[in-house]
């Protein structure tokens, strides 16, 4: 078992040991490793005085003759890949220790950060968010696929079913695949409840396509003449219920889908837009399996910068748009074991971007994924921020994940940062989106905890917790608050207090869930 010690150094020294590792082509760690445990090993066989001798170096005037130390006789495995781990501050020691910390240890110090003032506080935050829902709840439906929405809610099996199929029939490329999909997802559910609930001719026409759907696949043993008919129409009528189906989805994507290209996305927001939204793109896609694929999202990256670069016309970052890059599509060996790559090939790709976009004064957040990734990103962003050509310019954002444990810690290490940095850090809070993988991931591992919470309340604690934080570094972070919660929403919004102006912070949500 090994353990992790920071040292602090002033810069004169912190320069000293980069330059004398360079010098032998080896890392910081490993040079100061190799120091202490050359003077340890010296001082425990009675040497009182220790230094290196070059190969061509005589034994010392006086006779005496040094301890040295003993050479290893063991094999060390890893040793070239330990000797490439960079030694960590204290605040980055912390968010590792806490990767893997149980719940009932994280929980107590969040509590009080997560609480109200008062209870008259947490009476007006209470009244805010019945407010915000009751309102949403009046507004008039102004869409087939929003009253498709409303009635089919993730509380039942059948809106369940129906975001599973729009978020992973469109991924699919064979019929059989996605005949399969169909099958089970909409043979279980409970249509037929649906019929006639809504005013919406939409919603009622779904309803019943979905009744039908859902008999011609069902697979369930049935007796009667007419489910016998069923099953062989069904066993023909595949084809025709995909297709329905894949437009039906297709219409329900183009709710929560801005636009299928960069331009089509800049003119359907611009009528929100005049209502005083703002908007961060993010382009939808998987992460790139080549670097052919790499080359691709990198393009596309540099034509979406350039225009909404060219739509910003120069509002700055607070008041223009902006945009969000996975850093997994921009390179596909996006790894810890691939460090050398990553800061070799992909930091470049990023520093370029970055570039781009501080031409034109927009913000560049990174977007968050998987847990194992938070470390090797973090040290992408301190490259980043530590890179000449940005000198002077604060869109540089970074996307926390509240579910993960270190989510404290991160927020602290980068509000560090930023003042190390002498720049404001744009700070994306989300809740995150990777909860069945991280848990899934985690046990087929046979690790002991989990990098995220397991249960939503502890997320919701966290989420206030970072949030409270990021509100009392508002000099050095930009605070951008991306929730569906009326409640969370409400909560930060009396946190927050009355003395707002734009800049101070922000609320995001996603497109068409707002």
């Amino acid at each position: 078992m090994s353990t992790t010690i920071g040292i602090k150094v002033d810069d004169l020294l912190r320069e000293r040991i980069r330059n004398a590792a360079q010098n032998l082509n080896r890392t910081p760690h490993w040079l100061i490793k190799q120091a202490v445990v050359q003077y340890v090993d010296a001082l425990e066989r009675g040497a009182t005085t220790i230094r290196v001798l070059g190969a061509d170096e005589a034994t010392p005037e006086d006779g005496r003759e040094e301890a040295q130390p003993a050479a290893p006789q063991e094999a060390q495995p890893f040793l070239a890949f330990a000797q490439s781990i960079l030694p960590q501050t204290p605040l980055r020691a912390a968010i590792t220790a806490a990767w893997h910390r149980p719940e009932t240890e994280c929980l107590p110090a969040l509590l009080p950060l997560a609480r109200t003032q008062d209870e008259a506080q947490a009476a007006k935050v209470r009244e805010l968010a019945t407010r915000l829902v009751q309102g949403l709840r009046d507004a008039p439906v102004t869409s087939g696929v929003a009253a498709l929405v409303q009635e089919f809610s993730l509380s039942s099996q059948e809106g369940v079913a129906l975001m599973c199929l729009a978020e992973a029939l469109l991924r699919i490329p064979d019929k059989a695949t996605r005949d399969a999909l169909i099958r089970d997802k909409i043979s279980k559910g409970d249509w037929k409840s649906h019929v006639g609930r809504s005013p919406s001719l939409f919603v009622n026409a779904a309803a019943w396509g979905l009744v039908l759907t859902g008999k011609l696949t069902s697979t369930n043993s049935e007796k009667s003449l007419s489910s016998a008919l069923t099953r062989v129409i069904g066993k023909g009528g595949e084809p025709l219920i995909r297709q329905g189906v894949h437009r039906a989805m297709k219409l329900m994507g183009e709710q929560f889908v801005t636009g299928q290209n960069i331009s089509e996305a800049l003119a359907n927001s611009r009528k929100y837009e005049a209502q005083g939204f703002r908007y961060s793109y993010d382009m939808l896609g998987e992460a790139a399996a080549t670097e052919a694929d790499a080359q691709r999202y990198l393009r596309d990256y540099e034509q979406a910068i350039h225009a909404i670069g060219a739509a910003s016309a120069g509002r700055g970052i607070f008041e223009g748009p902006g945009i969000s890059i996975k850093l997994s599509a921009l390179h596909p060996r996006y790894s810890r074991a691939q460090y050398d790559r990553v800061m070799g090939e992909l930091l470049p790709r990023v520093l370029h971007l970055a570039e781009l976009a501080k031409q034109y004064d927009i913000g560049m957040n990174i977007d968050a994924e998987e847990a194992d990734r938070l470390e090797l990103s973090l040290d992408l962003m301190e490259a980043l921020c530590a890179a000449p050509s940005l000198r002077g310019w604060s869109g540089i954002g970074f996307v926390v994940q509240a579910y993960q444990k270190r989510c404290p810690h991160v927020i602290e290490y980068l509000i560090d940062l930023a003042r190390r940095s002498r720049r404001r850090l744009m700070i994306r809070l989300v809740k995150g989106a990777y909860w069945d993988s991280e848990i899934k991931r985690a046990q087929l591992d046979g690790l002991a905890g989990y990098p995220v919470y397991t249960r939503k309340v502890h997320t919701d604690i966290s989420y206030i917790a970072c949030a409270r934080k990021l509100l009392a570094a508002t000099d050095a972070v930009f605070p951008q608050f991306a929730t569906h919660n009326a409640q969370t929403l409400a909560t930060i919004y009396h946190l927050a207090g009355q003395d707002f102006k734009t800049g101070t912070y922000e609320f995001q949500c996603l497109h068409g869930m707002g």
